[in-house]
């Protein structure tokens, strides 16, 4: 006996051939099974298919075993709908959503307009062109250059797909001719330009006259990107996820990749402001530089209980917004992250939305 279909013939052809090879009839044989003879003429027939019962008796009587007669039948099943071309199809598209679904998060595009085809070829060929792939089922890579980076390495799908996206915002931005010197003037001045939250609206246009590309991509749910740096054609680029929302986190977080882009971070790297991924020196050094300009001043000696009048002051004569104060306090941990004086403190996610 072989030991598999050397064709894609149905079962029933097999067992016929055994039966006939033995000189046996059907009525023979299902005597030999203690089986109606209509269970073996149905089975013969195509019209019935072997039980997990009816291949161990089939195997006792003919061999070789049961996982035979089931694998035969299957394989048989199998063959039948890859000669389908309807059935054909239906699988590749399986094959391709579930690719769609591993490679990014599809549903989080859609709703943001990313991905406007509802076929699963069309959204594949959005999703190529955003992680400028040349076929759907390539390894994805950093979507900028770099020299040393390894994150890619590192990066889940998600994260990937709003380097991208980010990415994709930048190449619609134009900016003159990058100026170190006017960068670092403009980090100096930012707290008080985003005394009016309003002003936040204008952030782009301040980083575009010195040379940076500056955009917002909302944050992915679980992404946990604060922010992105990097050079694409030689321009620097911030991204901004608006994680935090409040008015001193977010300016933080921009004066934090600042900070990176001014220190030629990114001349070789890719920034990626994730809790797990970044690099503890470089992330110190930024820090530190950050928090330097978010206050043009040191602030006066903090009374034993602050209060809001305090806070107001303070603000008043460092010419920032007071939860910007309020902000740094928690940082050196003078006040709780609970503390009231953080209540009703403004958010900005409505001004990055106009970016």
């Amino acid at each position: 006996m072989n030991a598999g279909p050397a064709e894609a013939i149905p079962v029933g052809e097999q067992l016929l051939e055994e039966l006939e090879a033995r000189g046996w009839t059907q009525a023979e044989f299902a005597e030999i099974l203690g089986r109606p003879p209509q269970v073996i003429s149905e089975i013969i027939s195509g019209k019935k298919e072997i039980t997990r019962e009816s291949a161990a008796q089939i195997s006792a009587a003919l061999g070789p075993s049961p996982e035979f007669w089931l694998n035969f039948q299957d394989q048989y099943h199998l063959w039948r709908q890859a000669q389908d071309s309807n059935t054909r199809k239906q699988l590749e598209d399986v094959k391709l959503r579930a690719r769609l679904k591993a490679l990014a998060p599809i549903s989080v595009l859609r709703k943001r307009g990313v991905i406007t085809e509802t076929t699963p070829e069309g959204q594949a060929r959005q999703l190529c062109q955003l992680f400028g792939l040349n076929d759907i089922y390539e390894a994805p890579r950093l979507p900028m250059a770099a020299r040393r980076s390894n994150l890619h390495e590192r990066v889940s799908t998600t994260q990937m797909t709003w380097l991208a996206c980010v990415r994709r915002e930048a190449e619609q931005r134009s900016v003159t001719p990058y100026s170190k010197q006017q960068l670092l003037n403009l980090a100096r001045q930012l707290s008080g330009i985003v005394r009016n939250p309003a002003a936040f609206a204008d952030l782009p246009r301040f980083f575009s006259e010195v040379g940076v590309r500056l955009v917002y991509v909302e944050a992915f749910p679980a992404s946990k990107i604060d922010g992105a740096s990097f050079l694409m054609d030689g321009t620097p680029v911030i991204g901004l996820s608006g994680r935090g929302h409040r008015l001193d986190k977010v300016l933080f977080t921009l004066l934090h990749e600042t900070a990176h882009v001014y220190l030629d971070h990114i001349a070789d790297d890719i920034i990626l402001d994730d809790e797990d991924l970044t690099e503890p020196e470089r992330e110190h050094v930024a820090n530190e530089m950050a928090a330097e300009w978010v206050l043009p001043a040191s602030l006066p000696a903090i009374p034993h209980r602050v209060g809001q009048t305090w806070v107001t002051t303070t603000a008043n004569a460092l010419g920032v917004h007071p939860i910007v104060i309020v902000g740094r306090l928690q940082k050196r941990r003078a006040i709780t992250w609970r503390s009231s004086l953080a209540k009703d403190a403004p958010t900005v996610s409505r001004y990055l939305k106009e970016w």
